[in-house]
């Protein structure tokens, strides 16, 4: 069975051009030569099909074949070879990412680009999203040679790049990290030893060379994160003139047998088995109190993921929702429950297909929303103009980068499931793309940093930066926005409920502070149904933003009064379903219900 690669580009079109501030951006000094809001159909239109036409078609042998590992190698299915080369080769890469590079997108466009990639071919992007990612890094914090020699050929795809944290043994508790560091006569340069593992695209043969970011600790450096520093170090050694060299001790000693993103090759390697690997560092050597640099520089890098993460969870998630609806405008079965008579329907007519439709659909435009918020203030703070602006979005990504990676990614695998309910037994065979992208899709909670971890940097730590200053902001913003809406027309219930949730959210944040005093052990036992509920009171706010564009587009005279009343009915569904978990959750807390932490160990 194809991939079945089903997308559609009306609601970035909606969100760009309609929604949100997409033309200040494009009048910004870094675009306004080259681009307007004239262009956005054309670019998102192109690279639609390019996904299609090129990319898609891969998907196959991505699941069906898979990265194979054989006498130390990895190699991947041939058809990814044409797909990564033209991608890179016409601009729909990382070049993307180079700041300085001519002709590069906005994240708001290129944002668009990267779901339509995810979601053609989950496995093949994690190639292409991770030389971007490394490149970024490299050019943020490395010197000028360093920039010189490793970010051009990265940025144009001709080497690739990773990102090297886990250790075996370690998972997600970086501070335990054992690989090590150790000078040479050349002050930039360290031999490098350890095991790192889960590694993204840590081996494969679409590149001549793959630059490694790998987190290790200089000799006598302080214990725990803070000791850390981040090298770079090439699979083949690059010489001062840019030419290749000799391997450079860094051998691939497996990779991992997945249940999905089989395409992604998820590496186990070894640095310095014969004691010739070599690193450049990155920034300065650890100060006199042995504390390093490479976990702020690798944030750098997380937090994007992060984002780009929840977004690629919802990538996966929509072509799943694509084939639900196309399967159960299709599908003939079964007799209406209010008008049997009238003989055998296609399913779409039926109720809870219907409910579950429509879940998918809400859910999936408020995840949308949530993600290009996010990249919106990631153009304000990289392109921006405005200083005060600039505060504002970094302000404001601080808060939604926890709740865009862990709301989405979790919610990805709850939509799939609706989507395999919807075609019935023939979704649980793989005869139907929707298994495949329930296998693609578990992953995303987990990368990262796992979705529990994502809450405790919600609770304990975003909510008490700048003496909780910097949420209030956030969440004064909302207030705001219900506030001034909550007397339309049109949506009066709508902003009924989500009065009642910030109120009750307002509840919550009180009773965790409680917990945090006095019963410390309730905050990580709620943590993630705190984010849950945070991102749904934030969705059900950007949903009614979007709500009321349509609704003044619905007094228009045009031809596309289903897509904006679909935007309606994916708000008031929201608000009217979803944002009362708020509510019933807050509840829930306040019980102060134990049974997780008192049960024996024994009775599990």
């Amino acid at each position: 069975m194809s991939s079945n690669f089903i997308y559609h580009n009306r609601d970035h079109k909606f969100i760009i051009k309609e929604w949100i501030e997409g033309e200040k951006i494009f009048g910004w000094n870094r675009f306004k030569d080259y681009l307007s809001m004239d262009d956005v159909d054309q670019i998102l239109d192109q690279a639609l099909k390019v996904c299609k036409d090129v990319v898609a078609p891969t998907n196959d042998d991505g699941d069906r074949i898979g990265a194979i590992f054989s006498e130390g190698k990895v190699i991947v299915p041939s058809s990814f070879h044409h797909a990564y080369q033209f991608i890179q080769k016409n601009g729909w890469g990382s070049t993307n990412k180079d700041v300085e590079g001519e002709g590069i997108l906005p994240n708001i466009l290129f944002g668009a680009v990267h779901e339509y990639l995810q979601a053609a071919n989950p496995s093949l992007e994690t190639y292409i999203g991770l030389t971007s990612e490394t490149a970024t890094v490299i050019q943020s914090y490395g010197s000028q040679k360093q920039v010189e020699r490793f970010a051009p050929k990265i940025f144009e795809g001709v080497w690739a790049g990773t990102m090297c944290l886990t250790e075996p043994g370690g998972g997600s508790d970086v501070g335990d990290m054992l690989s090590k560091a150790y000078p040479t006569e050349d002050p930039s340069v360290y031999k490098i030893k350890g095991t790192k593992c889960f590694i993204s695209a840590g081996d494969h043969d679409l590149t001549e060379n793959i630059i490694h970011l790998v987190l290790a600790r200089i000799d006598g450096a302080a214990g725990g994160t803070k000791g850390l520093s981040l090298f770079i170090v090439p699979k083949i050694w690059v010489n001062d003139d840019g030419s290749l060299g000799e391997a450079n001790d860094v051998a691939t000693v497996g990779i991992e047998k997945k249940m999905g993103l089989k395409g992604s090759a998820t590496a186990v390697l070894s640095f310095g088995e014969e004691s010739t690997c070599r690193g450049f560092l990155l920034g300065e050597p650890p100060d006199a109190k042995g504390l390093g640099q490479g976990m702020a520089q690798m944030f750098k890098m997380i937090n994007e993921s992060r984002i780009n993460t929840g977004h690629s969870a919802l990538a996966v998630a929509t072509v799943a929702y694509n084939n639900a609806v196309a399967y159960a405008k299709e599908r003939v079965q079964g007799k209406l429950f209010c008008n049997p008579k009238a003989g055998r329907v296609p399913i779409i007519q039926h109720e809870d297909v219907r409910r579950m439709l429509l879940t998918q659909k809400a859910v999936l435009e408020g995840m949308r929303a949530m993600v290009f918020k996010g990249y919106y203030y990631m153009d304000q703070i990289t392109f921006g103009q405005d200083d005060a602006d600039v505060m504002e979005a970094n302000r404001r990504i601080e808060i939604i980068t926890p709740l865009i990676k862990a709301y989405c990614s979790d919610q990805a695998w709850t939509l799939i499931a609706e989507a395999i309910q919807v075609h019935g037994g023939y979704g649980f065979t793989e005869e139907y793309p929707v298994a495949r992208q329930a296998r693609d899709s578990k992953i995303y909670s987990i990368w990262e940093g796992t979705n529990y971890i994502q809450s405790l940097d919600l609770v304990s730590r975003k909510w008490k930066l700048e003496n909780g200053s910097i949420f209030n902001e956030w969440l004064a913003e909302l207030k705001q926005f219900i506030n001034i809406h909550k007397n339309s027309s049109y949506f009066i219930k709508e902003f009924e409920i989500l009065i009642q949730a910030v109120l009750a959210y307002q509840e919550l944040l009180e009773v965790m502070q409680g917990y945090l005093n006095m019963t410390p052990g309730f905050v990580p036992l709620y943590s993630t149904r705190v984010l849950r509920v945070t991102a749904e009171l934030y969705i059900g706010c950007l949903l009614m933003q979007q709500a009321l564009v349509a609704q003044n587009k619905l007094t228009e005279a045009n031809s596309e009064q289903s897509f904006y009343k679909g935007k309606i009915f994916s708000a008031r569904f929201y608000v009217r379903n979803i944002v009362p978990d708020v509510m019933a959750t807050v509840r829930v807390i306040k019980e102060e219900d134990s049974s997780a932490l008192d049960i024996p160990e024994e009775a599990f």
